[in-house]
């Protein structure tokens, strides 16, 4: 038994390595191109190159203030009508973005938005002369609010529905007007997620890279991760996406710290909650500006969805489904999203095993620097973002063999370090859970190794393994970074396909590939929230 209990911290202890040995060497690569002797590296820390670190803080920015602005009212609004028409169905619609990945939504915002969109051809009928620009700053920031209000919605909606309904009954009794109700109830409560809200927000827009690839629109809307995308790929100047990767990586590490700083927005809002009863009446002005607003919320986060389905079922499905890249490509995706995947819960189980077992041995003391480096290493990916990586390695690569060849290896290693932390979070309650009611009963009996984990752990872990498994096999397929930098005519995933087909102007044939692959994200997806809400049922049963 001991022996068994001691495998934990040197299974943990493994998986950090591999992670130091994923990100450090990315970091050690870069170090040694800046630091190799050559002055060409720091020489191209040019105007050109603020430019991009510019519009990559700005972009974030307006897509952070944007996306907060208009969530607040909307989740007032919805908060405020919990009768409304629709009302668990709208909520529903707004967890769709997360489950899209970015570049099938980029086909559905072009359809709507775009120059032969539906907006488009709506001025044509009436007359105007009109022609919307989708590309550059403007197509940048709808797609990030298209993305981000829904999930700030929920966010804020998750914090005004914790407000006991004492307090509304309260106001009510008192006579309070809106800006009073707003002031003294709502604003409270708002306020305390806000900042780490708009702070998770500018995070997500700042390492933002599909959206930026497809409607950045030339080098006056390019961010830096785009940026290191073009040096390496078209270019092949190895200094200057040194120089790119180095600020990226600067960027994002103040960014992540300003982040904690500022706190973390409340997890329930990627849930579905019973709305709080009101008391009060709002006047017949105040409800038709409701209205109106969550028709909009609406109407913004549902129109490029249903042009995602519309443009993809106009496309010759059939055709496409008939060719051999399509079907590759598809295999493709499935066999490196399956391995990531598997990887990433791998190595979450092991922190997650790792770390129990020393929150158990210390009982009262602090925790050990060793425990902090798991935790910090679930969340490495936040502090290394993907393209650095991917960069690093690239670079560092091309001395010793074929970049292009390791493709296959750093699409499932980087993959897999992005859905890590999400793993983590699935995995580690049901384990600690699970490892308190067990441990005890399994030393005296003497249960241990295989058959421990095959009659006491598995029946436990069991359905948050295939939440997480689900999970992160969703965001490893919709993935297009990684595959951007090292795919290439013999290693093709979907999304890398549907980029080439864009880039030939087949857009009909990206619009069905759109969704194909939209739809095998979304049922993974549906499966994953599914097994979660399962699993949070069982808790709180077992809880109660």
């Amino acid at each position: 038994m001991t022996a068994d209990r001691s495998l934990k911290p040197l299974a943990g202890a493994s998986a950090l390595a591999l992670l130091a040995i994923l990100a450090g060497g990315a970091l050690l690569s870069l170090a040694i191109e800046a630091m190799g002797g050559r002055t060409e590296g720091f020489a191209t820390f040019d105007s050109y190159l603020w430019r991009i670190a510019r519009f990559t803080l700005v972009q974030a920015l307006l897509s952070m203030l944007l996306s907060v602005a208009l969530a607040v009212p909307l989740a007032r609004a919805l908060h405020a009508h919990p009768a409304f028409p629709g009302r668990a169905m709208i909520l529903r619609l707004f967890a769709l973005p997360l489950a899209l990945p970015a570049l099938v939504a980029v086909l559905g915002i072009t359809s709507i938005y775009g120059r032969n969109g539906l907006l488009a051809a709506t001025f044509r009928a009436l007359g105007l002369d009109a022609i919307p620009d989708i590309y550059g700053l403007t197509g940048i920031l709808i797609a990030h609010v298209f993305f981000n209000l829904p999930l700030a919605t929920r966010l804020i909606l998750s914090g005004l529905d914790s407000i006991p309904e004492d307090y509304w009954k309260l106001a009510s009794q008192l006579g309070m007007n809106g800006w009073a109700r707003f002031r003294l109830i709502e604003w409270p409560v708002i306020g305390r997620n806000l900042s780490g809200i708009a702070g998770l927000i500018f995070m997500l827009c700042i390492t933002s890279f599909t959206i930026v690839l497809t409607l950045g629109g030339g080098p006056r809307a390019t961010t830096l991760e785009v940026a290191i995308y073009q040096a390496l790929h078209f270019d092949f100047d190895i200094a200057r996406a040194v120089s790119l990767t180095l600020l990226q990586l600067c960027l994002t590490i103040a960014v992540l710290a300003v982040l904690g700083l500022s706190g973390r927005p409340a997890e329930e809002g990627f849930s579905l909650h019973t709305a709080t009863r009101r008391f009060d009446r709002p006047p017949l002005g105040a409800k038709l500006l409701d209205g109106g607003l969550i028709l909009f919320g609406l109407v913004f986060v549902g129109l490029p969805i249903a042009g995602t389905v519309v443009s993809g079922l106009a496309a010759d499905l059939l055709r496409l489904l008939s060719e051999r890249p399509v079907w590759q490509a598809i295999l493709t995706s499935l066999i490196l999203g399956a391995s990531a995947a598997a990887l990433s819960l791998i190595i979450s189980l092991a922190l997650v095993m790792a770390r129990e077992y020393l929150a158990n041995e210390r009982r009262d003391a602090p925790p050990t620097l060793f425990e902090r480096a798991l935790d910090l290493g679930a969340s490495l990916i936040m502090v290394v973002p993907p393209i650095v990586i991917g960069a690093g390695w690239f670079i560092l690569s091309r001395h010793f063999v074929d970049p292009f060849s390791l493709a296959p290896i750093m699409v499932v290693s980087v993959n897999a370090a992005m859905a890590i932390p999400f793993a983590f979070r699935i995995l580690r309650p049901s384990w600690d859970t699970a490892a308190s009611r067990h441990n005890r009963l399994c030393a005296q009996l003497g249960i241990a190794g295989w058959n421990r984990l095959r009659l006491i752990d598995w029946p436990a872990l069991a359905r948050p393994l295939g939440v997480a498994f689900a999970f992160a096999m969703a965001l490893s397929l919709g993935d297009l970074g990684t595959i951007a930098l090292f795919g290439n005519n013999s290693i093709q995933t979907l999304p890398f396909l549907l980029l080439q087909r864009m880039g030939s102007y087949r857009t009909e044939d990206a619009a069905g590939l759109a969704l194909i692959l939209g739809f095998l994200c979304l049922l993974l997806m549906i499966i994953a929230d599914r097994g979660a809400s399962r699993l949070a049922r069982t808790e709180s049963g077992n809880n109660g």
